[in-house]
This record gives structure tokens, C-alpha cells and sequence, in this order.
């Protein structure tokens, strides 16, 4: 793999590094801060809710303009949002919390140009024979970072303050940073700005219009939603209360669920074949087991 293709990798793993230990710190600081499991669970509801609208838009800007910079553009704004958040957390109190939401809010917002800028930027840096594997080796390094990072991060909570935390995530931040602006520029086509609406209804219908994308898009939807509620806040009350331990169990919990995903994706891809022939059961099975894991929990 070439330069660009490392840098754009390598900084997008200090940004997916930070963005798991800051979302530990925060629903650290809210659950500590209102004792209120319902209060910690807005903070990945808040997350992935203003990431889904940014996806929305982002698209709007991929052809107009500079993809390189779109992409570190984004991540010095989390950056500036973050160490802005850093010095919120000094005063926060229970009167005004409600401003850590509105920071996380708009974090959110950039971190969510960076996936599909990142998709565009890919097939610029490495060759046509190379792509698949250069896009496997990207979902790989992501998936794996999930799983370390929220069993580290409910360590580092251990011997470090949510606080201190936050700014051990801007130094992540900060150098991810660095390694996006070093990025080369690619030339793309540039689209005229009208039809923003239209552009966006065209999806839209498409979903709407296809049985099974509709039905697929719901299943993510609610899949995404209750997923990471359950991983991120309900699973650390459970630790805190239920279960009376430490917190690196959940840490430990929440990297045995993505060391599962990890698993689960090397058996599909081991026998694509098979699982393309049972897909719907696949599917179906997936979902009773998942149901029922949670249920006897």
C-alpha cells in the first residue's frame, strides 16, 4: 500500500481510538455526574443520531469540495470541539450538563463526513487490482480498534479521571489531525450546486421503492440504536450496580461483543459461498440468538 492510502489509515485510527475512549469518558462523567442510567444512555443515542444526519449531508459536499481537506477538515473541527468540551468539563455541574449533549452533538456531526469521505478517498490512493483488499484491510483495522478500545477504555477509567481522559483523546485527535493534512490532493469532478433537495429524495426513493433495502435499512436502524445504548450505558450500570465490580468489566464485556463481531465477520467471509446460499436464514437465527442473549442477561 502507498503513502496516502498508510496516512489516511493511520490517521483515521488515531481518530477511531479517541472517539472510543471519549464516548467511555462521557458516559463515565454523565452516569457519575445525574446517577441516572436513562441521562447515560443519550450520550451514543446523541451520537449516533447526529452521525446519521451528517451521513445524510455529507454526500452534498463530496463533489464540491476538496476531498483531502473535507476530510481533515472534519477532524480538526472534532478537535477544537473536543478541547472546547475539555474546558466545559472544569465547571460542569447538574444545572448544566445538558452542554456536553450539544459538544458531543456536533462532534458527532463531523466524525460522521469522515466514513464516507474516507470510502471516496480510498479508490484515489490505491490501485483498481488493489481496492478490495485495501477496503478489507480498512474494515479490519476499524472493527479491531472497537474491540480493544472499549476494554482499554474502561482501564485508562481506572487510573485516569474522565477528564484527564478527554485530554489524552485531544492529543489522539491533534495527531490524527496532522497525518490528514499530509494527505495529497486528488483531483475530482466538481458538481453543480443546485438540486441539493432532489439529490437526497433520490435515495430516499430508491430505499422506499426497494422492499428489501427498506426492510434491511430498518433492521440497521434499530439494530444501531438499541446496540449501542445496550454496549455503551445500560451494560455499565450493570457492572456498577448489579454486578458490583470493577469497571474494567466493561471494558471486558464490551470487547467480548466486538471480538464476536470480528469472529462473526471472519466466518462470513471464510465461507462466503454458504452464507450467501442461507443469507435469510443467517439473518433470522442471528437475530432470535442475539434476542435471546439479551433477554437471559
Amino acid at each position: 500500500m502507498n503513502r496516502n492510502y498508510s496516512l489516511l489509515l493511520l490517521g483515521q485510527s488515531f481518530a477511531n481510538i479517541g472517539d472510543v475512549l471519549y464516548m467511555v469518558s462521557i458516559i463515565s462523567t454523565i452516569f457519575v455526574l445525574t446517577g441516572s442510567a436513562t441521562a447515560a444512555s443519550f450520550v451514543p443515542f446523541t451520537i449516533t443520531s447526529s452521525m446519521f444526519v451528517s451521513s445524510l449531508l455529507t454526500p452534498l459536499l463530496i463533489g464540491k469540495v476538496n476531498l483531502k481537506w473535507l476530510m481533515a477538515g472534519s477532524q480538526i473541527g472534532k478537535t477544537i470541539l473536543l478541547v472546547t468540551l475539555g474546558f466545559i468539563l472544569i465547571s460542569i455541574t447538574i444545572s448544566n450538563y445538558y452542554l456536553i449533549f450539544l459538544i458531543i452533538g456536533l462532534i458527532a456531526i463531523f466524525d460522521g463526513c469522515a466514513s464516507p469521505i474516507m470510502q471516496t478517498l480510498i479508490p484515489h490512493y490505491v490501485k483498481t487490482e488493489y481496492l478490495v483488499r485495501a477496503n478489507g484491510m480498512a474494515e479490519t483495522v476499524i472493527q479491531m480498534i472497537q474491540a480493544v478500545m472499549w476494554f482499554l477504555g474502561s482501564l485508562f477509567l481506572v487510573i485516569l479521571s474522565s477528564h484527564q481522559l478527554i485530554w489524552l483523546v485531544g492529543g489522539f485527535f491533534i495527531f490524527s489531525s496532522i497525518l490528514l493534512c499530509f494527505l495529497e490532493n486528488v483531483s475530482h469532478q466538481t458538481t453543480e450546486s443546485k438540486g441539493k433537495l432532489e439529490q437526497i429524495k433520490k435515495g430516499w426513493k430508491t430505499l422506499s421503492n426497494t422492499p428489501v433495502l427498506r426492510k434491511i435499512a430498518l433492521m440497521n436502524f434499530f439494530e444501531t440504536i438499541s446496540g449501542t445504548v445496550w454496549i455503551a450505558a445500560i451494560l455499565y450500570v450493570f457492572v456498577s450496580d448489579a454486578l458490583q465490580v470493577d469497571k474494567k468489566w466493561w471494558g471486558f464485556i464490551n470487547g467480548a461483543f466486538f471480538l464476536g463481531l470480528i469472529l462473526g465477520s471472519i466466518y462470513c467471509f471464510r465461507y462466503t459461498s454458504f452464507v450467501e446460499k442461507k443469507f435469510g436464514a443467517f439473518i433470522f437465527v442471528g437475530s432470535i440468538g442475539s434476542f435471546f442473549s439479551h433477554i437471559n442477561v
